[in-house]
């Protein structure tokens, strides 16, 4: 009742000022009948008071986003449904919608009363230009009787997430290396040594496909052999992203971070869809969202956009190497380095070492922060280079899918050089 009293609307409080009016200027002029009317002004907003303080409003609110991942950019609907499942009917829903800043302005609905019930729909749209992961909600709503005379408020406090990937462009082709490790084009798996039928025949069994005999080796053994079947080499690529603090200058979205995660983003979906299974790897070490997958393209696709749309700068000096301990992963190595130091040459040694074949793109962040001053010394593209790296340099203003091809320009001289010396 209390509560109810508290949360008087400005009508209710002019009809209860109204009504002690009437009564003491009826009882002065001594008009009875005027009194009957005066309290009849007064007592209905406490009437309603009490009646809303002894109501118990039972409203579910069901919010559902579609998409819950998209591109920085691109619209996502959220639609709510609230519904009274309590006896007491409401009078108009205020409902307000709480949204962080970078998805717009927060929404405000005005609803119908509701019945025992009853159900009403509202949608709305939000929309990010930066990545990240969001929540949506909670919802706080401002319940009034029918009279208009009291508004309580009440919070839903579920939440609904929505994930915002950074921006992707389809990247040209490009001849990658790493075939000869089982890292690049899918081929065969060698099963033992000796000639091309020894590995590539094994003895009958029971339940085999006749149309699989190999009948030339069988009459050399003396027993029937059957072709075996191809097993596909896995072609598998690390992103590495440099996202230390040291490495990178800017704010926001103008930070060449931004710049590193949206390259880092279309080479992972760019590898993805020819054939690679990607993970990614970031300074603070290998994600486990992020692992090496043997889903499809598309669904392999998922868990590097949603790790990428959450990467922050990292504070450590050095980046993680534990998981470069671990066997029989090599294969491709694309990196996306931010500036780098002559500390970073043991580091970027042993990540060239790791790998089969090793692509780098070098941020020129100084070109990100133009009002900072240039720091002295060697460019990143120098000490990869040292390393035994084949980079590009990559700007603010530089197109990505050009910087791309380049690179391939450069593996093609490189493998072909190195073609000629053998």
């Amino acid at each position: 009742m209390r509560e109810a009293l508290a949360a008087l609307t400005v009508r209710g409080r002019a009809f209860l000022a109204a009504g002690i009016t009437t009564v003491v200027a009826a009882i002065v002029v001594g008009h009875s009948s005027v009194v009957r009317i005066g309290v009849l002004v007064a007592v209905l907003p406490l009437l309603t008071a009490w009646w809303v303080g002894r109501s118990r409003y039972r409203l579910a609110l069901v919010r559902t986003v579609s998409p819950q991942l998209v591109v920085a950019g691109q619209p996502a609907t959220v639609e709510l449904t609230v519904s009274n499942d309590s006896r007491a009917p409401t009078g108009v829903l205020l409902l307000e919608e709480r949204l962080p800043y970078v998805l717009g302005t927060r929404p405000r609905f005005v609803l119908e009363g509701l019945g025992h019930g009853w159900r009403r729909h509202a949608t709305y749209q939000v929309r990010s230009e930066l990545r990240g992961q969001f929540e949506i909600g909670p919802m706080s709503v401002r319940v009034t009787d029918p009279f208009g005379f009291v508004e309580l408020g009440r919070t839903f406090h579920a939440t609904a997430r929505l994930t915002v990937t950074p921006r992707t462009i389809p990247l040209p082709n490009i001849p990658l290396g790493g075939a000869w490790s089982g890292s690049g084009d899918n081929r065969p798996r060698a099963f033992a040594s000796g000639s091309a039928e020894d590995v590539t025949v094994r003895e009958y069994r029971r339940g085999d496909d006749l149309r699989r005999v190999h009948w030339r080796s069988s009459a050399r053994v003396g027993e029937l052999m059957v072709r075996r079947e191809e097993q596909p080499w896995v072609s598998r690529a690390t992103v590495f992203l440099d996202n230390r603090g040291t490495s990178h200058r800017g704010q926001g979205a103008a930070s060449s971070l931004e710049g590193a995660v949206s390259a880092a983003a279309s080479i992972a979906v760019h590898l993805t869809h020819h054939g690679y299974t990607v993970r990614l790897v970031t300074a603070s070490g290998d994600s486990r969202e992020t692992q090496w997958h043997s889903h499809t393209a598309e669904a392999s696709t998922i868990p590097l956009l949603e790790a990428l749309a959450v990467v922050q700068l990292d504070h450590s000096s050095t980046p993680d190497t534990q998981w470069l301990a671990e066997p029989g992963h090599g294969g491709l190595v694309v990196g996306i380095f931010g500036a780098l130091a002559e500390t970073d040459l043991p580091f970027l040694r042993r990540l060239q070492h790791y790998a089969s074949s090793s692509l780098a793109m070098a941020l020129d962040v100084d070109a990100w922060a133009p009002h900072l001053p240039v720091q002295p010394g060697p460019g990143s593209s120098t000490h990869l280079t040292a390393t035994g790296w084949r980079s590009v340099t990559l700007g603010p203003r530089d197109r990505l899918d050009t910087s791309w091809q380049e690179l391939g320009l450069i593996q093609s001289r490189a493998t072909a050089s190195a073609g000629a010396a053998r």
